[in-house]
């Protein structure tokens, strides 16, 4: 199991838990940062590094339930490995329908814990890196002119450059010089890219509209 660079949280509320899985943790190699609440662990800058929490259920002021969903809705949530001395179905089944990697139910087995922090930290690491290539892809889209942005979706569609030159009323020598320079922008070395970096632009797009705007 690799620990390379990558974090792990823990919030619990009992000091002895806090130390043991801590111990637990780093002797894998982990990087672990501990509070006693969520509202400690609020206050720390998060370093950029892949990661997850480990997250006691019951604490004190807001509970691991509600820290879970405050998360999910910030601009930077984490996965999280659930753990618990007072679990029941119905709270482990809000936990992992609102997105829990785990929820373990004290006392637990060490390679229990290790193996949803693992797993965690793998969902976090694969999310990191499609933000980054999203980011990039957002970057190249913002150079290209309106009419080249007219004409990606055509292109993505399949369309030829007479179709193209019909339908936004352009002759075909210029149709094939945007999307000379479409292809070139978004660096796409074929028409398959392309599509599918169309695909993941539009994708991306739809999922930051706001929710009143969506069909």
């Amino acid at each position: 199991m690799s620990a390379d660079r990558s974090i792990v949280f823990v919030v619990d509320d009992d000091p002895a838990m806090r130390v043991s899985l801590e111990s637990l943790l780093r002797s894998v190699g982990y990087s672990v940062a501990s509070f006693e609440s969520a509202r400690d662990f609020t206050l720390m800058q998060r370093p950029d590094l892949p990661g997850c929490l480990v997250l006691d259920v019951r604490l004190p002021g807001l509970s691991g339930l509600e820290f879970q969903r405050e998360l999910g809705r910030s601009a930077n949530p984490l996965p999280i490995v659930f753990i618990t001395g007072h679990g029941d179905v119905p709270m482990s089944v809000a936990a992992m329908k609102a997105g829990a990697v785990e929820f373990l139910t004290k006392p637990f087995r060490d390679q229990e814990l290790l193996d949803g922090v693992h797993r965690a930290i793998e969902l976090d690491r694969r999310a990191r890196a499609k933000a980054t290539m999203l980011a990039e892809l957002r970057a190249r889209a913002a150079t290209m002119t309106p009419r080249e942005r007219e004409i990606l979706p055509l292109v993505a569609a399949g369309q030829m450059n007479k179709q193209i030159a019909q339908a936004l009323q352009l002759s075909e020598v210029t149709v094939k010089v945007h999307r000379a320079q479409v292809m070139q922008k978004l660096r796409a070395k074929t028409v398959a890219d392309l599509v599918r970096i169309a695909d993941r632009l539009a994708a991306d797009a739809d999922a930051n509209q706001p929710d009143d705007t969506r069909v």
